[in-house]
């Protein structure tokens, strides 16, 4: 799940230059000339869900990152494993999805810790887009090479008043080289995800960008 924008529909699918200025030490795009996205996956994995997302990555020899929680890694290890044997990558999204304005700096370090035995992941993305300033910098303290993925194209797939079509069309619309792109390959999702990652696929490959999984 991201973080949720008190506008419109409590969302904005491209985060807004001041929100990144704001926050500059977390990663929100990684702007290139090369016609690269990030596709990224969260809350996984899912026994069913996950393996019909690889299955449609692996149509358009596609990588991406997702961002796992502990919990769901210890309930399904073997999707975890399908992940990384894929050749994707996999990123800390908390052992049990918690919100970090809601959360106490030392329980959500200690949850974040438990996902990473998991994980062992460079990467990071607090559930909801929510941590407060003092929890991000107890944990790049606590794990220096860590990096803070944001995003900046929001797909939309877990808002259930959508169309699959409509979530496709706002990633279209709004991607660039170098976007984070979120997507979940949860529950709540499903009925979008399952429409509009193959259009979103398949207008990535017509446009000549490649997809790739966050670096390090």
């Amino acid at each position: 799940m991201a973080f949720i924008f008190v506008v419109m529909r409590d969302y904005l699918v491209r985060s807004p230059r001041w929100l990144q200025w704001l926050y500059p030490n977390r990663i929100w795009s990684l702007p290139n000339d090369e016609r690269i996205v990030y596709l990224t996956f969260d809350d996984g994995p899912h026994p069913e869900i996950t393996p019909f997302v690889l299955e449609e990555l692996e149509r358009y020899q596609a990588r991406a990152t997702f961002f796992c929680i502990g919990q769901n890694v210890d309930r399904y290890p073997l999707v975890y494993r399908s992940i990384i044997e894929a050749g994707h990558g996999v990123g800390n999204h908390t052992q049990h999805h918690l919100n970090g304005w809601k959360t106490s700096t030392e329980k959500y370090l200690s949850d974040v810790e438990e996902a990473q035995k998991r994980t062992e992941s460079n990467w990071f993305r607090p559930p909801y887009g929510r941590m407060t300033g003092k929890q991000a910098i107890a944990l790049q303290n606590r794990f220096p090479e860590m990096k803070i993925a944001m995003w900046d194209v929001l797909s939309g797939d877990f808002d259930r008043s959508r169309k699959g079509e409509w979530c496709a069309r706002q990633v279209q619309q709004n991607v660039r080289s170098g976007s984070v792109v979120v997507m979940h390959d949860s529950e709540k999702a499903w009925d979008r995800l399952r429409v509009c990652l193959p259009l979103i696929l398949e207008y990535f490959n017509n446009h000549g960008f490649r997809l790739e999984k966050l670096p390090g």
